[in-house]
């Protein structure tokens, strides 16, 4: 069994989603961890876990990063943490595979399915071994408890229920 841990330095975990349904806001955690367990070189069936600090959510504006970690949103006080548990990591072809797992925001546990880009694998400067992953997804935040709604005068939605993930995840074989 490989045992791979995330290199937070050289990683990002970020979301986007619709404002006013004519603009996507950008928003990450910068803190993070993940664990990857493998049987072998091609990560085939791997045991992946993730989670994120609430805390460390940002999108570039001080108050509507305080609006995300208050209850109308993630509710940072009561569940300081989202988690993901992969339940199945398949190969479909050389570089690409499906990704899905139990997804856990505020107590609220799903499925949720994302498509892995293998980017490879590298000895760094150091001598340790590297390896490379783009991970992308969406999933619907009202379905995790993330209800908060607000609706222009003109009757527009002002944050899309879409979520889309992007996650560049480089691991360090421990």
């Amino acid at each position: 069994m490989n045992i791979w841990n995330i290199d937070s330095m050289h990683s990002e975990v970020q979301f986007k989603v619709k404002h006013l349904m004519i603009s996507s806001v950008t928003g990450n955690f910068s803190e993070f961890d993940a664990q990857v367990k493998a049987e072998d070189e091609t990560f085939e069936n791997a045991d992946i876990s993730f989670s994120a600090k609430i805390n460390s959510i940002s999108t570039g504006n001080t108050d509507r990063d305080g609006h995300l970690k208050s209850g109308d949103f993630f509710d940072a006080e009561k569940f300081p943490e989202l988690k993901f548990q992969s339940t199945s990591f398949e190969k479909k072809d050389s570089d690409d595979y499906k990704l899905i797992g139990n997804l856990t925001i505020k107590n609220v546990t799903k499925p949720v399915e994302l498509d892995v880009e293998f980017g490879g694998k590298m000895v760094d400067f150091y001598g340790n071994e590297k390896a490379g992953f783009d991970i992308s997804g969406k999933i619907k935040r009202k379905e995790f408890g993330l209800t908060w709604d607000g609706i222009t005068e003109a009757g527009g939605v002002v944050v899309s229920d879409d979520v889309k993930l992007i996650l560049n995840i480089q691991l360090a074989k421990g």
